[in-house]
C-alpha cells in the first residue's frame, strides 16, 4: 500500500513538475518574443502612451523626495500636462515640447538607438518603405531646409502642383504613389540617427495625440486641408456595387480621402489615407477642440472653430453629412508681402493705383470672388493704403485676418461673435472704441450684410469686407435681400437704394484653372438720381478689367466719387491718380 501511495505521489509530483516546466518554458518564450516585439511601432506607441499617462497621474508628493526634487517634478508634470492639452490645437510650441519628450523616452526608456531604430522602420530598405514613409522623409528633409514652407517647396520645385489629364482629356490635380516613389529615388538624402528618431517621434505623436497622416501637412504654409470629402463611407459598401471600386479593385473609402488646397488649387493626395474609419473619427473628434467650443454630436452634426495658429476648422459627421469629414482653412501666412508681389500681370500699375486711390479715398469697398480666389489675402495687403492715423476695428466670426501680426504698430482691435455675445453687440461696442475704419472679414449671412449697411451709415468713416458674389449685380441684390429680411425694410426699391448708396466699389477676384489669381475687374457702383422714368437705381461701371493677361483702364472713376476721394488725398496723390478720374459727371 505504501509503495502504491509512493508511486501515486511521485506521479503527481512529476506531473506538477512537467506542468510548471511547461509554463516556465512558455513564459520564457513569451519574454523572448517580447524582446523582439518591443521594436514594433504598436509596442512603442502603446508604451509611450501609457508612460505619458502615468507621468501625468503621478503624485510627486508621495515619492518621498526632497523639497527641490519634488518641486521640480511638480513643475515638469504641470508643463507636460499643459502641453498635452494644447499640442493638437495649433500650438507649435506645445507640439514641439511633447515630441521632444517622446524622443527622450524612446532613447532612455525604450532602448531606441542607431541599431534598434531600423527594426521599427527599415529606413535603409526602400522596398519596405510605404509611399507615405517616403513622403514623410521627403517632407522632413524639406522642412529642415525651408521650415513651414517645406510643402510649398516640395510641390513647386518638383511640379507636383501641375495639372494632369485623364484619358478623356479632363484636367485634375493629383499626387500619386508613382509620383512620390519617383521623387524619393531622385531627391531623398541619407538619414542619420537623429533624423530617423525625429520621424519616428512624429509618427508616434500623430498616432494618438496629433492629426494622423495630415498632422505635419496641416502645419505647413498652404491654404488648407480637407479629409473625408471623396470616396464612399464604409456604410455604403453594403450595397456591393461595382461603381465603388476603382480600376485596381481597391475600395475608394472616404477615410482614405485627403486633399490639400494650395495656391487656389484643390489637389488630391491619392498616395495618402487614414487607413481606417476609426482613425478618421478620432481626428474629427479632436481637431476642433481649441478653447472648448462644445461637443460634436449626432444631433448637431457639425461644428466650426478656429485653432491657436488662426486656422479655421469645420467638422461634419453623419447623419448631417454623408460621411465623417473635416476641413482646415489656413490663415496663418502672416508674411507682410508687398502688393507688387500679389498683383503681377502686365500693366499692374494701373490696378494698384486704382485700389490705392479707392482705399486712401475712404470708399466703402467690397472684395468679391469665389473661395480660394485670394480675397482675404488682398484685403490684408490693402490695409497698407489706409491712413496710418486711422484706428481700425474688425468684426469676424473667428480670428482669421491676424492684422495685428501684420501691422503691429497700428491701432487695431478685433472682436468675434461668441455664443453669449452676438455680432450686433460687438458692433455696438465698436462705436465706443474710437474706431475710424470698420472691416468685416467675411459677409456670409443676411444678418452680417445688414451690419455692413449699418456701419457704412453711422459707425465709421468707411468699411471694407469680403463676399462671394460673382457679379456686382449679384452683390447688390444679395445685400438688398438682406435688408428686406433683417432690417425691417418692406420695399425692395428703398432697400436697394440703401445698398447702392452704401457700397461704392466692388473689387472682384478670380483664379485660372492653373491656380493663377488676378483681379478680374474693379467696378464702381454709381447711384442714378431718382425720377419717375428711372427703372434702375444704379449703374455698375467697370473701371478696370483683366483681359488676356493684361489690366486695362476702360472707364474712369466718376466725378461724384472723385469729389469724395479727393477730400482725403494729398496734392501729390491727386496728381498721381489723375488719369483714373472723369472730368465730368457720369
Amino acid at each position: 500500500m505504501e509503495v502504491i501511495n509512493y508511486l501515486i505521489i511521485s506521479i503527481i509530483i512529476i506531473t506538477i513538475g512537467l506542468i510548471i516546466g511547461y509554463f516556465l518554458k512558455k513564459t520564457y518564450t513569451i519574454e523572448e518574443n517580447e524582446i523582439i516585439d518591443k521594436y514594433t511601432f504598436d509596442y512603442l506607441k502603446e508604451g509611450i502612451k501609457d508612460t505619458l499617462q502615468n507621468i501625468v497621474k503621478l503624485r510627486p508628493e508621495e515619492l518621498n523626495l526632497n523639497k527641490y526634487e519634488m518641486e521640480k517634478r511638480i513643475t515638469n508634470r504641470k508643463k507636460l500636462r499643459k502641453a498635452l492639452r494644447s499640442c493638437s490645437c495649433g500650438d507649435f510650441g506645445a507640439k514641439t515640447y511633447v515630441k521632444d519628450y517622446i524622443t527622450n523616452l524612446l532613447q532612455q526608456k525604450f532602448d531606441i538607438n542607431e541599431i534598434t531604430i531600423d527594426k521599427v522602420i527599415d529606413f535603409n530598405n526602400t522596398s519596405k518603405l510605404s509611399s507615405y514613409d517616403k513622403f514623410s522623409i521627403l517632407l522632413y528633409q524639406y522642412k529642415k531646409a525651408h521650415g513651414l514652407k517645406a510643402m510649398e517647396k516640395l510641390l513647386t520645385e518638383n511640379n507636383l502642383d501641375q495639372l494632369k489629364y485623364d484619358t478623356a482629356g479632363n484636367p485634375y490635380f493629383d499626387i500619386t504613389k508613382k509620383d512620390i516613389n519617383k521623387l524619393y529615388l531622385s531627391k531623398s538624402n541619407k538619414l542619420d540617427f537623429l533624423d530617423k528618431i525625429e520621424i519616428l517621434s512624429q509618427y508616434i505623436y500623430q498616432s494618438f495625440l496629433g492629426h494622423g497622416v495630415i498632422d505635419e501637412i496641416r502645419d505647413m504654409k498652404i491654404d488648407g486641408v480637407s479629409v473625408g470629402v471623396s470616396g464612399i463611407s464604409e456604410d455604403f459598401y453594403n450595397y456591393g456595387e461595382d461603381i465603388f471600386v476603382n480600376s485596381k479593385n481597391e475600395y475608394l473609402y472616404s477615410y482614405d480621402s485627403v486633399w490639400i488646397f494650395f495656391q487656389g488649387k484643390s489637389i488630391r493626395l491619392s498616395f495618402l489615407g487614414f487607413g481606417s474609419q476609426r482613425e478618421l473619427e478620432r481626428v474629427c473628434k479632436n481637431i476642433y477642440r481649441y478653447n472648448s467650443p462644445g461637443q460634436l454630436s449626432e444631433e448637431k452634426g457639425h461644428i466650426e472653430n478656429d485653432m491657436k495658429d488662426g486656422s479655421r476648422i469645420v467638422v461634419v459627421r453623419p447623419p448631417f453629412s454623408d460621411s465623417w469629414a473635416f476641413l482646415v482653412r489656413k490663415h496663418d501666412n502672416i508674411r507682410n508681402i508687398e502688393i507688387e508681389e500679389l498683383i503681377t500681370d502686365e500693366n499692374k500699375e494701373v490696378v494698384i493705383d486704382a485700389m490705392s486711390a479707392i482705399i486712401k479715398g475712404c470708399q466703402i469697398t467690397a472684395i468679391t470672388g469665389g473661395q480660394g480666389s485670394g480675397k482675404t489675402t488682398l484685403l490684408k495687403v490693402l490695409i497698407k493704403f489706409i491712413n496710418p492715423t486711422y484706428n481700425i476695428r474688425i468684426q469676424e466670426l473667428i480670428f482669421e485676418l491676424s492684422l495685428r501680426k501684420l501691422y503691429p504698430f497700428r491701432n487695431i482691435l478685433t472682436f468675434k461673435e461668441l455664443p453669449n455675445v452676438s455680432g450686433q453687440e460687438g458692433l455696438d461696442l465698436q462705436k465706443k472704441t474710437d474706431g475710424t475704419v470698420n472691416i468685416m472679414g467675411e459677409v456670409a449671412t443676411f444678418t452680417v450684410a445688414s451690419w455692413i449697411i449699418q456701419m457704412s451709415q453711422v459707425a465709421s468713416l468707411f468699411t471694407m469686407f469680403t463676399h462671394h458674389a460673382k457679379t456686382t449685380e449679384d452683390l447688390v441684390s444679395w445685400m438688398r435681400n438682406a435688408l428686406l429680411k433683417e432690417s425691417g425694410f418692406s420695399n425692395e426699391r428703398v432697400a436697394e437704394e440703401q445698398v447702392v448708396r452704401a457700397i461704392n466699389f466692388d473689387i472682384h477676384m478670380n483664379m485660372s484653372m492653373e491656380g493663377h489669381r488676378y483681379i478680374e475687374r474693379i467696378t464702381e457702383i454709381v447711384p442714378i438720381k431718382r425720377n419717375e422714368n428711372n427703372c434702375d437705381l444704379y449703374q455698375a461701371i467697370d473701371i478696370i478689367v483683366y483681359s488676356e493677361g493684361k489690366y486695362e483702364l476702360i472707364h474712369k472713376i466718376s466725378n461724384r466719387a472723385k469729389k469724395d476721394i479727393f477730400r482725403y488725398l494729398t496734392d501729390i496723390e491727386k496728381r498721381k491718380y489723375a488719369k483714373l478720374f472723369e472730368e465730368e459727371d457720369v
